[in-house]
């Protein structure tokens, strides 16, 4: 039957066996009716999941209080459901990220720190959320980028993961390290007419270990909505709800958009809304005061696409013309996250469908003199989190509780009445729902590896409701290379660290009991856990977005100049298609690859490791 836990609360609905079980109740109901028993109190009918992720999509939006940005379409979902002015995720780059919040475990659990390494490597048997949804009788399917492209996990999905470039993804239901493509027709690209790249600005890339990129940081795009990926996906979405509406069967549909990450891509309608003027530039244009210089990046991704200016910060000029491109692609995916809405309202499955957008991190926009990601700021690992449920009486209002990513994975299985798996990292938000000034449950914790001339070291960052506390920690051992602490309330831009101020020193120690335990990473202090698994002919074998192709070389292959083949597959999880990589490598043909040649390899093709 339903069940209000308080007046006023969120519609529970019965709970199903945990996923390792079968879907009983609905069958044993079934049978009754068959029988003729009448069955009395039956529940409503299970919601379905709507399930939104937006990439590189930092807070900023109308609902969380920007008055310049134009998000109507995200501001009304705002007011059906329930904003989290303070979610933040595990780590803030996108494969680590999404890995986390779509199993429930942290990056020291999934071993998936950077973009090299499937969860499936350390968790061979993990029940994801989709999978654990799958399991209790929902049709969960994928469109565009959910996981990180080429880890895709065909167990949590009812059928291939689609993607608007013309394919679609599966793997194998016992080896998931073989993947099986299959070919549709919705193929869109990125830019309109692409400029020959210039050879001498490649070479200068190459020098420097850059992968050039294939076309502008920005562009206005001539193109109409639908032929650039996230209007075909939308379009696709839209096609989807009318078919899994028509299909009767309570269904998880996941919805990837790729904007506002680089590059920005948006068209011309969308750069219209605003007046570059109005944009405001980054509250602080360089690294917070006493903050360990490692902290920080080279901006090496936005560097990596031709026309941007060399030097950092970037010149002012040029970085309102970045942000006004953000601002641009955001109102782009808020109009197709409209198109979305729309198609439940006239499917009629708004009020039985749950429905929760999520960023998979911030972004910096210039904020520190940084842009991407891929530091332990406010402004990285915060990311917009927003969660409607059918009748929730809460709608509209606001939580300030620090939440995480983690917490998604049991709030889902809690508020659509299944059971919550055991072993998650995260607790559900259900209470925040009902009541968002609920009594605050934890602190939010993200993380991110670093090379430091003391070696490497993971940063662990601590958010309460006022400061933010970041511990550099020795990987594989106990010693605290640098410590931040930043007042969120009275310094909410980081301008300065606090952690050397003797009056800090008690709040710094009681945070230090938050740390995870030691022994989170490989103890031989390689990079990703050993035994990667079989080889994946067709997944892409992706690089760190803040290592270019020299540091990889130099940390592949310290000390060395130039490669054998044996020295060259040594650090190789596929062998086969390695010695492939290693012919295109070697140029010269001389038998030996030399540092130069591999890092003109990954400019010709940027899928190769």
């Amino acid at each position: 039957m339903v069940v209000n836990s308080q007046a006023g609360s969120v519609v529970t609905f019965p709970r199903l066996e945990s996923s390792t079980g079968l879907v009983m109740r609905p069958l044993l109901t079934l049978l009754l009716l068959l029988l003729g028993v009448h069955v009395s109190g039956a529940a409503p009918a299970r919601p379905n999941v709507l399930f939104i992720a937006v990439d590189d999509l930092r807070p900023e939006l109308g609902c969380y209080g920007n008055k310049v940005i134009k998000t109507p379409n995200i501001d009304r979902l705002a007011a059906r459901g329930m904003v989290f002015n303070r979610a933040y995720c595990q780590q803030a780059v996108c494969s680590p990220s999404r890995t986390s919040l779509l199993t429930g475990r942290r990056p020291d659990a999934t071993k998936v720190w950077d973009l090299e390494t499937h969860f499936r490597v350390a968790l061979p048997d993990c029940i994801t959320l989709p999978q654990h949804f799958k399991l209790n009788g929902y049709h969960c399917a994928a469109l565009s980028k959910i996981y990180h492209s080429g880890f895709e996990d065909g167990r949590s999905w009812n059928e291939p993961h689609w993607y608007p470039r013309g394919r679609a993804v599966d793997t194998d239901p016992v080896d998931w390290t073989k993947q099986i493509v299959t070919r549709h027709s919705v193929n869109v690209q990125e830019y309109g007419e692409k400029a020959a790249p210039d050879p001498a600005d490649n070479d200068k890339r190459a020098a420097r270990g850059k992968s050039p990129k294939s076309g502008a940081a920005f562009e206005v795009s001539a193109k109409q909505d639908d032929e650039l990926p996230d209007g075909a996906t939308a379009a696709e979405a839209v096609k989807r709800l009318h078919a899994l509406k028509q299909k009767g069967q309570p269904f998880f549909l996941a919805v990837g958009f790729l904007k506002p990450h680089l590059p920005f891509v948006a068209p011309k309608k969308y750069w219209d809304l605003y007046d570059p003027d109005q944009i405001p530039l980054p509250a602080i244009d360089h690294l917070p005061k006493d903050c360990p210089e490692f902290a920080g990046h080279k901006n090496s991704e936005l560097h990596n696409y031709p026309g941007v200016p060399k030097e950092n910060p970037i010149p002012a000029a040029f970085a309102r013309q970045l942000r006004h491109g953000y601002y641009a692609a955001i109102s782009f995916t808020d109009h197709n996250i409209g198109r979305l809405l729309d198609a439940l309202d006239a499917e009629g499955l708004a009020d039985n469908t749950v429905i929760v957008l999520w960023g998979d991190h911030g972004w910096q926009l210039g904020d520190h003199g940084l842009w991407h990601k891929h530091t332990n700021f406010e402004i990285a690992t915060r990311a917009p989190l927003l969660i409607s449920v059918p009748r929730a009486k809460t709608a509209g209002q606001k939580c300030d509780a620090p939440v995480e990513f983690v917490d998604i994975y049991p709030t889902l299985a809690d508020v659509c009445g299944l059971a919550i798996p055991a072993g998650l990292d995260g607790k559900s938000l259900k209470p925040f729902i009902e009541n968002p000034g609920a009594a605050k449950q934890k602190v939010a914790i993200s993380q991110y590896p670093r090379s430091t001339p003391e070696g490497p070291v993971m940063g662990y960052s601590i958010r309460d409701e006022r400061w933010r506390c970041t511990f550099w920690r020795q990987r594989g051992g106990t010693k605290i290379i640098a410590t931040e602490l930043y007042d969120e309330l009275n310094d909410p831009a980081e301008t300065v660290s606090l952690a050397n101020l003797p009056e800090h020193q008690t709040r710094i120690e009681a945070f230090a009991k938050l740390l995870p335990p030691v022994g989170s990473f490989p103890s031989d202090g390689s990079r990703s856990p050993k035994g990667s698994g079989k080889p994946k002919p067709a997944a892409k074998a992706a690089t760190p977005e803040d290592e270019d192709r020299g540091a990889r070389f130099d940390r592949l292959y310290p000390g060395k100049t130039k490669l054998t083949l044996d020295e060259y597959l040594a650090k190789q999880s596929d062998a086969e298609a390695a010695k492939e990589r290693f012919k295109k490598f070697d140029a010269d043909n001389n038998g030996s690859v030399s540092r130069e040649e591999f890092i003109r390899g990954g400019g010709k093709n940027p899928n190769v490791k």
